[in-house]
């Protein structure tokens, strides 16, 4: 006996859907359909736009360094010398 996942009245033995399944999701088949189109629209129109801004953004007021930063290894000490060093190397 083959396994079956569930008993439905809407399925058949190969999953098909019966004719109650499809006369009762034919009263939302085109509401259903224009909200889908209208969300899809929505995540492209969104897309797009986004798109269309950061491809108008100019870097030319961000100060780009010489040469890379170097950070000091660390020295054994106490955690306090280690927090006290980052923050004046951080200023």
């Amino acid at each position: 006996m083959p396994y079956k996942p569930f008993q439905s009245t809407y399925y058949d033995d190969r999953m098909r859907a019966n004719p109650a399944l499809l006369r009762a999701r034919a009263p939302y088949l085109v509401k259903n359909t224009i909200t889908g189109t209208a969300i899809c629209a929505l995540v492209v129109g969104i897309y797009a736009y986004t798109i269309n801004v950061i491809s108008q953004d100019e870097f030319e007021d961000v100060v780009v360094p010489n040469e890379p930063i170097t950070r000091q290894t660390p020295r054994p000490g106490s955690t306090t010398e280690t927090v006290q060093a980052a923050v004046n190397a951080r200023k």
